[in-house]
């Protein structure tokens, strides 16, 4: 396959390398177009008051494009102008942190995902659940080899592919399963701090409840060490409320 690769951890991330590699050895042709800087958590947004900006990267054996901007500026400026030929598939990873329920609004790493998928292009957004990865090989290679078993020529327009992986060693994970995301939300705390002059700055943590996780979704399957793979779309129409409203709006 042809394939654009992108991330939102920046292009030195140890996950990115991780699946270029994969890939390569996998037989596949990978172009990387990848944020220079991280990127983490600026969902879909695009650049537009500002130029932007491509640098060569060349190190190891490794040979990317870096892009002074956002996860979808890569994926946008990729496909439109710096690689030759429309790939076969868009993949963004492998991201340092689980993508799971309303993360998938926040995370960069699906928004360049979707932007592919909105281009028309077969895409997927691959996620570790663990904000510190030392080594992604294994998980890269599972990717690797994942991509020739899905039916990419069978599936919806416009979808993306949700994977995440559990915290532990490949090898310990529990079987891949099918699931929807979760529909749970986080609730934020800010941890109220001091910089050195005395002035307060505040720093977003969080959590999401246990109690509210429903056990047959991707973030419970997640914990209990599954491999997840959700399939989303991007079509936001509430058709319940749209039907509720048509009876009283004329």
């Amino acid at each position: 396959m042809n394939i654009l690769l992108a991330n939102d951890d920046g292009i030195q991330a140890i996950g990115l390398r991780a699946l270029y590699f994969a890939l390569k050895e996998a037989g596949h042709d990978v172009h990387v177009v990848a944020p220079v800087t991280e990127q983490s958590a600026v969902g879909h947004a695009v650049t537009l008051a500002l130029p932007i900006r491509v640098k060569e990267f060349r190190e190891n054996g490794f040979v990317g494009q870096g892009v002074y901007g956002t996860p979808v500026d890569c994926v946008k400026l990729g496909l439109s102008t710096l690689l030759d030929e429309k790939p076969d598939l868009v993949l963004s990873g492998i991201n340092a942190g689980a993508n799971v329920g309303v993360d998938i609004l926040y995370s960069g790493t699906v928004s360049a995902a979707t932007e592919g998928a909105l281009m028309e292009i077969p895409s997927m957004a691959v996620s570790m659940d663990n904000f510190n990865p030392v080594d992604l090989s294994g998980q890269a290679r599972f990717c690797a080899e994942l991509l020739p078993k899905i039916p990419w020529a069978e599936l919806p327009r416009k979808r993306v592919l949700n994977l995440n992986f559990p915290d532990c060693p490949i090898e310990e994970a529990g079987e891949m399963v099918l699931c929807p995301h979760t529909r749970a939300s986080y609730d934020d705390v800010y941890d109220t701090r001091q910089d050195p002059r005395g002035r307060p700055y505040y720093w977003l943590s969080g959590a999401i409840p246990p109690g509210r996780i429903s056990p047959d979704r991707d973030r419970a399957l997640l914990t209990r060490g599954h491999i997840t793979l959700t399939p989303l779309h991007f079509d936001f129409t509430d058709r319940e409320t749209l039907d509720t409203l048509r009876h009283v709006i004329s």
